[in-house]
């Protein structure tokens, strides 16, 4: 987990206007003795910003600071679930009341008899059971889930799980506006005055759109008759986007929930109803966050956004700023849109985004879009919220929702649920800018500004231009010298590029360059003033280094476009688009599309946004409500498919990004919604399966009938049997025939081999997934596709067969489990039966001592720098693993230990000041590989290393050791080794390799260190 450690000892949990992200300020370095500046000494300044985070708005921070959720065992806040049904499920039972869940293909009607009587029904039993345990209820539950969220005692908490008309009681807790990105000010810093309710510009604002496009006829193919709920942070209702006057369809039974700021008047039909919720939140903190409206009112941009990206009307020519950027639309520009502000100062309870939940399916959406998460994403299967949307599938609304935006760590899948389609990120656009420094250095990086071109110009670095003290490193407001900076371009670290470039611009600065000494994602704002971002830790090294070769006479020309190298291709998974497995639910594969979700320009609140009508954002968040609008329009196409028919469409018919066909990254590949209308096949799961999964403790989704693959974890000593039904949706009898492509290594039989079906028919087939010579403990990936005279299905397959440990995460980052101790060793097997092993003996590490002479104090790393030491050695082939290691005496040093494979890097061990890093690498390509070791901030003039590193070599034979292990393994049932040396250790580590076997079968096992005094 080290990874999740980004260096730096400074958190910053920001988000900004354009879904964008920037770090709070910090206290920059001041020099060091006669030396250098200190530039990013860890525990000082070392900056990053993970993906999750409060919004920027006034009140946004603080909203962070108490989403803090209700203890299980504290008063608090909690949603209590009742144990009968909800309208949306209830299948009849109860004497007396009539069934009220739809039938298959039907609707919800929520003012029938049956439905109207049933509800009185759950509201008496809703009091009954709070008077019992003298409980105040804050709001309540009855279509989409029953229940009702209250603060609670201990002792109620208590007496409501022992009563038996009760199914749970769950803390509440707080989500948000999962927004990458580096770019965007702090919220205790905002751009433009919060507006009071009396100052709400009701006119076009600063930027316009142009003339609205002629719209195509409204019909399917657009979305009309068909409404999106977008629960998020609200709307500008006065956005051109949405400027339209439209009938309510005849199923719609919502309102429009009038408040501070938002009149009638504001549904014109285009938005059809709205409605905020935030009881519980006022019950647990009394107000709205500063600069928030009670109303519907959107007043930081995020939900205006998602729900002009789903539903927005055509216009022809956006400009912002002044700067024309093109024409932009929803996907679905007929379809209309209900509000259900659920989110206040980007954050808000799960209590009332369930009542928003649960209005939305009342209100009769056939869409919900939900681009809110959790940080790092999900950590338990069937919550509330998650119980709320099966309910909602089960009534016929299909859900779209964000994956989530902590691309640099794999497994943070937010909206995890079978029944939602969890969307990824993709970058469409290239949107790159050059940066060519003086020495012809040529960087790549992104830019949605416009640039000077032109010849080179002078270039500082901000920490030479001014205050040290005052954060001149980052160019923080008020910390540059105008007179060092005039005319000129300034390089600044990483932090609130908004303020950093409202700093130049006001010093009379040309431009700015931004990078990240420790790497960032890929995102793009636009500043009104020429502005690069360079987001890797590569760029931040050439650039850095460069500074610090010409202190006095950098130069650099800056000009739009580049040569593409910053993303693989076009479409491609954006980096900070969350990643899968899923690691709460064996099973389930996520995300399970991806769609555009880089540089997204679309409607706004001007409040939140430097009083700009339409601005970019990036994010998961941008995605899903692509999906929502696509999801409208097959809705609106094929009125008969269920949810699960739509989701699987739009999947089987996703084709592979550019640069990866991994489908723990881009899921079943990137939208395709011409060939989504027409799929030939559905693959979905019945509402059985799905509730069955909804009601157990840790399900395993494998056997639900969905189009895709996952087995995490399977038990790779024996096949493993899943069936998928196929159903022809198409209109003509076809026949399909599957083939297999990837999955190196496994062996994957379909039976029966192919299918003919007549419209409207089905059939089953058996899938075997036998392990073959894939390897333990590595994910395989590819997929199965049914091909037909017409039409194509393709479904993405992920197996990892557990070996010697469970890993919830993807195989990238630590090897969980590896690396262990010869003394107490420790194996998690994931199979069961006999058990015998072997080992290598250990073999000692190879040192050597280095001299480096010390580089800039608290620099970053580059090869080329000073203060690197390269050390190259050879890895020969069948290498179980290799092992680095760089240490100092000087306890005033901070090492950093890069380890290479040509131009790739393998592994870095730069996450914490120590003067002791370690870097490894287990079952090895054979090649020549490169360590790097960089006295990222020295003690001294010279810094004296030792470099130790071990090849062990698999079928090795050092100096002998005993393997002492169980004679039998069970699934899941951890023991303990030991891998004793039969003659006294040399000083120092040493390494050995050791192998399991069962059945015949070979197991890689582990990397074994030990020490002589271990054993003395």
């Amino acid at each position: 987990m080290r990874r999740l450690a980004i260096p730096t000892l400074v958190l910053a949990l920001v988000t900004g206007t354009t879904g964008v992200a920037g770090s709070a300020s910090a206290a920059p370095a001041g020099p060091s003795g006669g030396g250098s500046a200190g530039y990013f000494t860890a525990g000082s300044d070392k900056k990053v910003t993970l993906a999750d985070g409060a919004d920027r708005r006034p009140g946004g921070r603080k909203a962070a600071d108490r989403q803090a959720a209700a203890d299980e065992t504290r008063p608090g806040m909690y949603i209590v679930e009742l144990a009968e049904d909800p309208l949306t499920s209830y299948a009849g039972g109860s004497s007396g009341l009539a069934r009220t869940r739809p039938q298959a293909g039907g609707r919800l009607d929520v003012t029938s008899a049956p439905a109207r009587a049933y509800r009185g029904h759950l509201d008496a039993q809703r009091s009954a059971v709070a008077a019992a345990a003298k409980v105040q209820v804050t709001a309540a539950y009855t279509t989409a889930f029953n229940g009702f969220s209250a603060k609670l005692t201990p002792q109620q908490v208590t007496a409501l799980r022992a009563d038996k008309r009760v199914r749970a009681v769950t803390a509440s807790r707080a989500l948000g506006t999962p927004t990458p990105p580096p770019t965007a000010p702090a919220p205790s810093a905002p751009a433009t005055p919060t507006p009071t309710p009396d100052e709400v510009d009701q006119s076009a604002g600063a930027d316009a759109a142009g003339k609205p496009d002629k719209p195509a006829k409204p019909g399917p193919g657009t979305g009309a008759g068909m409404v999106i709920g977008v629960l998020d942070t609200g709307i500008w209702p006065e956005s051109a986007s949405f400027a339209k006057k439209m009938p309510a369809p005849a199923t719609w039974r919502g309102t429009c929930q009038t408040g501070v700021g938002f009149v009638a008047e504001h549904c014109n039909g285009k938005i059809v109803g709205a409605r905020y919720f935030a009881d519980s939140w006022l019950a647990y903190g009394g107000s709205v966050p500063d600069g928030e409206m009670l109303s519907p009112r959107d007043m930081s941009g995020h939900g205006t956004h998602t729900a002009s990206t789903a539903a927005g009307l055509p216009q022809s020519n956006v400009t912002i700023d002044g700067r024309r950027f093109g024409p932009v639309a929803g996907v679905a520009p007929d379809a209309q849109i209900a509000v259900y502000k659920v989110l206040w100062g980007g954050m808000g309870y799960d209590a009332d985004i369930i009542a928003g939940i649960d209005a939305a399916v009342a209100d009769g959406v056939q869409v919900i879009n939900f681009s809110i998460g959790s940080q790092l994403g999900d950590w338990e299967a069937n919550t509330p919220i998650g119980i709320a949307f099966l309910n909602a599938t089960l009534a016929g609304v299909f859900v779209a929702a964000s994956a989530g935006n902590t691309g640099i760590v794999s497994g943070a899948i937010s909206n995890a649920a079978p029944w939602v389609t969890t969307v990824g990120a993709a970058v469409t656009k290239l949107d790159e800018a050059t940066v060519k420094l003086g020495d012809g250095t040529k960087l790549v990086g992104g830019s949605l500004d416009a640039l000077p071109g032109g010849d080179s110009r002078p270039m500082v670095f901000g920490e030479q231009a001014g205050s040290p003290d005052l954060g001149a490193v980052y160019c923080e407001p008020g910390s540059l010298d105008p007179a060092k900076i005039k005319g000129k371009v300034v390089a600044c670290a990483l932090s609130d590029m908004f303020g950093s470039a409202a700093e130049i611009k006001a010093k009379g600065g040309a431009a700015m360059v931004v990078f990240d000494p420790v790497g960032n994602y890929r995102i793009n704002s636009i500043f009104n003033f020429p502005v690069v971002y360079l987001p890797t830790e590569k760029q931040a090294g050439s650039l850095f280094n460069y500074l610090m070769r010409h202190p006095t006479d950098a130069k650099v020309t800056l000009r739009s476009g580049g040569d593409g190298s910053s993303v693989p291709g076009i479409p491609s998974v954006a980096d900070f688009s969350s990643t899968g497995p899923d690691k709460v639910t064996l099973g389930v594969f996520k995300p399970d599309l991806v769609a555009p979700g880089s540089n997204i320009i679309a409607a706004v609140s001007p409040a939140g946004n430097f009083g700009r009508n339409y601005d970019a954002y990036s994010g998961t968040s941008m995605a899903s409500p692509y999906v929502a609008g696509a999801a409208a329009i097959l809705r609106a196409t094929h009125p008969d498919w269920s949810p699960g028919a739509v989701a699987s469409a739009l999947r089987t018919t996703a084709t592979d990004t550019v640069g990866t066909s991994d489908p723990l990254e881009q899921g079943s590949g990137f939208v395709n919604l011409a060939k989504a209308a027409d799929p030939g096949l559905v693959i979905q799961p019945t509402a059985a399966e799905l509730v069955t999964f909804s009601e157990t403790a840790q399900p395993d989704g494998k056997e639900l009938n969905l189009p895709a693959i996952s087995l995490r974890e399977y038990d790779g000593t024996r096949p493993v049997t899943v069936t998928r039904t196929l159903t022809n949706v198409g209109e003509a009898k076809e026949t399909y025939r599957s083939s297999v492509s990837g999955l190196p290594g496994m062996k994957v039989t379909v039976s029966p081999a192919s299918v003919t079906l007549a419209p409207g028919a089905s059939a089953t087939v058996t899938i075997t997934v036998r392990r073959g010579s894939a390897p333990w403990d590595r994910y395989v990936t590819g997929s199965i596709t049914w091909h037909g005279r017409t039409h194509t299905a393709r479904i993405p397959v992920a197996a990892r067969p557990w070996g010697i440990a469970a890993r919830p995460y993807a195989d990238d980052g630590e090897e969980f489990g590896r690396m262990t101790n010869g003394a107490f060793g420790y194996v998690q097997p994931g199979f069961s039966g006999p058990l015998a092993g072997r080992s290598t003996g250990y073999t000692p590490m190879q040192r050597e001592s280095y001299s480096i002479p010390a580089g800039v104090y608290g620099g970053v790393f580059d090869p080329k720098a000073s203060g690197v030491k390269k050390v190259d050695f050879t890895v020969p082939a069948n290498t179980a693993g290799i092992v680095v290691e760089a240490n100092t005496d000087d306890p005033n040093t901070n090492l950093d230990l890069y380890l290479y494979k040509g131009d790739t890097l393998i592994y870095s061990s730069d996450r914490y000041w120590t003067s002791l890093e370690q870097a490894y690498k287990f079952l090895p390509e054979p090649g020549r590989y490169t360590a790097y070791v960089f006295a990222q901030v020295p003690g001294g003039p010279v810094v004296d290393v030792d470099l130790g590193y071990a090849i062990i070599g698999r079928n090795a034979k050092y100096s002998p050791a005993t393997l002492t292990l169980p004679s039998t393994a069970e699934r899941g049932q951890g023991f303990n080794f030991t891998l004793k040396p039969k003659k006294p250790l040399a000083e120092g580590d040493v390494w050995a390799y050791t192998e399991y076997r069962t059945n015949g079968t070979i197991i890689p096992g582990n990397l074994v260190y030990t020490q002589r005094s271990s054993w003395e």
